[in-house]
């Protein structure tokens, strides 16, 4: 990173932190900045890694100022964002926007996934507002699950309960379950209904020549059928006597409307593939989303929808229906999509789950995959992602997740509570393994278990049958290192020879501080994202228990998974 870059770097910060600090009225948080920041500047992600580090001195020597030294150094950077604070009413302060006449107490929203495997991150995004607005006004969350496609995004059976597992890592827990699959009788009564109100039709049209008639605003020949002939196709399409493709039943709208798209949609639709539940195996004929989620956020008492800005026809569509039942359609918040940083798998239920079946992925929770799984097995609080998806806010355009604000929350919520450890990675990236003897010095070294907190103690690490450093982090012959929590050692050529030297060889003289581990220490294998790393660790790490964090010294945290049978210890790299 170049100079320039990092002067942007700190003024983006320095304006962002002011910002968070003025408008919650306390010390802004490096984790609280990092969404904002990125996401404004999308060219700094590539500098993810080493924007923490950058920014938590600005973020300091924001939080040294008074609330008046804030609000006069924002005025002077962005007084246009400063004004936009001080217009803001003055009651709680909340990182999403206000909800369309919402009243506390009465808010019901929903989140609506089709089962067709667990969630990806971007999948997270609805769960994380839509439970904050929850908590927000007092109100409920229904999970309801869209399945009502048994052939083109056909349920996985084991996805339901991954789907609820999920949101309850990110911390909710929904009030209502609902599976469409479960409804479809209610589906049927609704559309004998419309039928009577003379809102639907039958239609066996080919699909091309049905597509011709709509572009051109031409109703179908069988557009004028009576009631009557109509609700005798439909249960007969109910009872299975069409083949996939013969028949549908459409909503009756305008043929000649300005947009093609709503111009008499289907509403029905049979298809042979049976249901892979057995609760639904028998059905036949099954309703479209558009029509299932319309009836469906009436019926189950729906106050709120949001839903990406690409579904504005969905509403369209299903005002329609609404219209005829003289029902009072939802109040609708319609968002941008959200793209996420960081991996080479592609943000995509189906990508993920055809590299899982070829065995390029190991499965959902694989460090490499851009799943809910995958960061929760590495360790990543539900919190962290939660709070970075809030901050992104419901704006109509696209927006970037950085992940390093995910990183950045999550350091802030562990930090404290994570032990410190060496591993000394046998990669050759970093310069492979060094064994070095260790002469003239004590038996051991003794580094505190959390450098800001000595009352928790201290690591016993011995060095009698010598140390391994990264071969990257090795002096040459006659120079000298300081083995963290051990002391200065010099390189010569038999090994490393103590020379006792005290921390101002460090401060002062320049002399590199390296992690280190002994030369009979146990073997780790640290699963991360760019693959799989092994090399040695010290010995107290055998005391950790799978689900334990740690923080390897200069590598980053990591969730300790597991010990295999040959006593390997296996990590999940968290992050930086």
């Amino acid at each position: 990173m170049d100079d320039a870059v990092r002067q942007r770097i700190e003024e983006a910060a320095e304006t962002n932190a002011l910002l968070n600090a003025v408008k919650h009225d306390s010390e802004a948080q490096v984790g609280a900045i990092m969404g904002p920041l990125m996401g404004e500047n999308p060219e700094f992600r590539e500098y993810g890694d080493e924007i923490p580090g950058i920014i938590a001195p600005v973020v300091d020597r924001v939080n040294g100022m008074s609330g008046e030294e804030r609000r006069e150094r924002i005025a002077e950077l962005a007084p246009e964002r400063l004004d936009e604070i001080e217009s803001e009413d003055d009651g709680d302060d909340h990182p999403l926007p206000d909800l369309p006449n919402a009243d506390e107490g009465e808010v019901r929203m929903r989140v609506a996934p089709n089962p067709n495997g667990p969630w990806h991150i971007g999948h997270a995004r609805m769960a994380a507002v839509i439970g904050t607005y929850k908590d927000r006004y007092d109100g409920e969350f229904v999970c309801r699950f869209d399945d009502t496609d048994p052939e083109t995004k056909r349920p996985d059976l084991d996805a339901y309960d991954a789907i609820l597992d999920a949101i309850g890592y990110l911390g909710f827990e929904p009030d209502d379950v609902v599976k469409a699959s479960d409804r479809v009788e209610t589906y049927y009564d609704h559309a004998r209904e419309l039928i009577e109100l003379g809102g639907a039709y039958t239609c066996s049209c080919p699909q091309g020549d049905f597509s011709d008639l709509k572009n051109n605003g031409e109703a179908c020949p069988h557009r004028g059928k009576d009631a009557e002939t109509v609700a005798e196709e439909f249960e007969a399409m109910v009872d299975g006597e069409y083949d996939s493709g013969e028949m549908v039943l459409r909503v009756r709208t305008d043929i000649t409307h300005k947009n093609p798209a709503l111009r008499d949609f289907v509403a029905f639709r049979m298809i042979d593939t049976p249901h892979p539940r057995e609760e639904a195996a028998d059905y036949r004929c099954w309703p479209m989303l558009d029509f299932q989620s319309g009836i469906d956020d009436h019926l189950l008492g729906i106050t709120h929808i949001i839903r990406g800005i690409d579904l504005q026809d969905s509403a369209k569509r299903q005002g329609f229906v609404y219209d005829y039942f003289d029902w009072e359609y939802p109040e609708v918040v319609h968002w941008g999509h959200v793209q996420v940083d960081a991996y080479d798998v592609s943000m995509s239920t189906s990508t993920i789950g055809e590299l899982i079946a070829e065995g390029e992925l190991d499965g959902w929770d694989d460090p490499r995959a851009p799943t809910v799984a995958s960061l929760r097995r590495r360790g990543i609080r539900g919190e962290a992602l939660v709070d970075a998806m809030v901050e992104l806010g419901t704006s109509t355009s696209d927006v970037d997740l950085a992940i390093s604000s995910v990183y950045a929350n999550n350091r802030e919520m562990i930090d404290d509570d994570t032990d410190r450890a060496f591993f000394v990675r046998d990669d050759p990236a970093h310069g492979g393994l060094v064994e070095q003897d260790v002469t003239g010095g004590p038996d051991a070294g003794h580094p505190p278990l959390h450098p800001d907190f000595e009352d928790r103690g201290r690591r016993d690490i011995p060095v009698t049958a010598g140390v391994v450093v990264e071969g990257d982090d090795l002096p040459a012959e006659g120079e000298r290192v300081w083995l963290k929590g051990y002391g200065c050692v010099r390189h010569t050529s038999d090994g490393f020879e103590y020379v006792g030297d005290d921390i101002t060889a460090v401060r002062e003289e320049g002399v590199d501080v390296v992690h280190w581990a002994p030369a009979d220490g146990p073997t780790l294998r640290l699963r991360t994202m760019d693959g799989d790393v092994t090399g040695l660790a010290e010995p107290g790490l055998v005391a950790y228990e799978p689900d334990d964090m740690l923080q390897f010294e200069r590598i980053g945290f990591a969730r300790v998974d597991a010990v295999e049978s040959d006593g390997e210890s296996v990590a999940y790299f968290a992050h930086p």
